[in-house]
């Protein structure tokens, strides 16, 4: 039998588990039950109606939030000859060429997100198997695999996430943190989904959102009204 905490009966007074939420409401909501004694990342799960077994219906990509995530997130960048300094310059937490593959190699993981440049993708290449189950694999339709490293590594430092559907048509992607003001959530979500939508295969017929869930790291998922999510809900000021 699962006993209650404390601060999950205190929550429970706060939302309705049936009920489904404008965008704003709901992270309103989510951030009045994030009372954990860290700053709680508040995440957005959207089911989409896609069959990812298809290739054109296998939505990833990106999209840079606009109130940025709250986090700073180490990079490595895998690159050659002048494209070092350059990526030196722009802020880029490790890089290297073939002495970092060897490294990853070795089993050191110690970063966020990886960027490499087209030339260096035949040897980071041979860390898909160790890169690839993290989330940590270059590619092009992330934007991280690109000569441009100093917009890159910019994007990424000004609250860039990447996404990417799951075998279920699941995308999970973290949009700010509990102590964020709602309105900055609200427009951190707002600029996700959009993203969603622009990206929708024109071979989908039928409902694309198909639900959308906001919730916080030791919180319950609020369920949004995906027909009317009410993302012109507060201005983007």
């Amino acid at each position: 039998m699962t006993t209650k905490t404390r601060r999950m009966t205190e929550n429970a007074v706060k939302f309705d588990s049936q009920k489904k939420y404008q965008l704003l409401e709901a992270v309103t909501t989510v951030k009045s039950m994030a009372n954990a004694k860290f700053d709680e990342t508040v995440d957005i799960a959207v089911r989409l109606g896609v069959n990812p077994t298809k290739a054109d219906q296998m939505i990833r990509g990106s999209v840079t939030l606009p109130k940025g995530t709250g986090k700073t997130r180490s990079i490595a960048v895998f690159a050659k000859g002048d494209k070092v300094k350059e990526a030196q310059d722009a802020g880029a937490d490790f890089v290297g060429g073939d002495e970092l593959v060897a490294k990853v190699q070795g089993g050191w993981l110690d970063f966020d997100v990886a960027v490499a440049t087209p030339d260096m993708m035949g040897q980071v290449g041979k860390l898909g198997k160790t890169l690839g189950p993290r989330g940590l694999m270059p590619n092009p339709k992330s934007g991280t695999v690109t000569f441009d490293l100093a917009r890159a590594i910019g994007e990424i430092k000004a609250g860039k996430v990447e996404f990417r559907v799951d075998k279920a048509g699941n995308i999970h992607a973290p949009i700010g943190k509990a102590s964020f003001e709602a309105q900055n959530l609200f427009l951190n979500a707002k600029a996700l989904i959009e993203q969603l939508q622009k990206m929708k295969p024109a071979s989908v017929k039928g409902t694309y959102i198909k639900s959308v869930t906001v919730s916080a790291t030791m919180g319950p998922g609020l369920k949004v009204d995906n027909m009317n999510i009410g993302l012109n809900a507060v201005s983007a000021a």
